[in-house]
């Protein structure tokens, strides 16, 4: 409960394929990557929250690819569908995450 509305997360889409990690503008490589999104929900009337929302998956590479290194830097997803998600690797077996709203997040604003 926050502000005395209760939320939930709904699950709204799930994707798979190979698309891009890019840092910036620059593609770092190619991964294959697979990423649910949840949008925070308004239990009561079911209506969504504008900002509320989490992005989980992951991405795979090969043992050549150093994923160490971009652990905990904000990165760049494009889709095969040609949308770009802002997420953070958060550990080495590819794990990526992102939640919330603003620049480094959705790239909508």
């Amino acid at each position: 409960m926050v502000n005395g509305v209760v939320r939930m997360m709904k699950l709204v889409e799930e994707r798979s394929g190979i698309g891009e990690l890019m840092l910036n503008e620059t593609t770092v490589r190619q991964v294959r990557y697979s990423v649910s999104r949840f949008q925070g929900i308004v239990e009561s009337s079911g209506l969504p929250i504008p900002g509320l929302y989490k992005i989980e998956g992951s991405i795979d590479f090969d043992a050549g690819f150093d994923i160490c290194r971009w652990i905990g830097t904000p990165l760049r997803l494009r889709l095969e569908d040609g949308r770009v998600l802002g997420v953070t690797v958060v550990n080495a077996e590819g794990r990526v995450l992102s939640e919330g709203h603003g620049p480094s997040k959705c790239l909508c604003c």
